[in-house]
């Protein structure tokens, strides 16, 4: 699809629209796509839905199990860096 080329569509009684194949395709939108619509100052904007609803820290907070003591930045790293050690010690 140029930028030039225009396409047109109608809404139908039932408020329907039919978005051409080309720019389906073009977006990666098979049927079933959540779209999300939002009304600009000189139209209407499709967007993909997101996969996931956004969250907040606080609605995460404390989800992973601790024992309850403060690791410290080296403390992490050392962790890290023995895991990764781990996982590719027969590499």
């Amino acid at each position: 699809m140029s930028a030039r080329e225009r396409l047109t569509t109608v809404v139908s009684t039932k408020g329907q629209v039919i978005l051409p194949k080309v720019v389906r395709q073009h977006r990666d939108w098979p049927a079933g796509t959540k779209l999300v619509v939002e009304e600009v100052t000189d139209g209407v904007l499709l967007r993909r839905a997101p996969l996931f609803e956004s969250t907040q820290l606080t609605d995460v907070f404390a989800m992973l199990k601790t024992d309850g003591r403060v690791r410290t930045i080296e403390e992490m790293d050392d962790a890290v860096t023995e895991e990764a050690r781990r996982r590719h010690a027969g590499d």
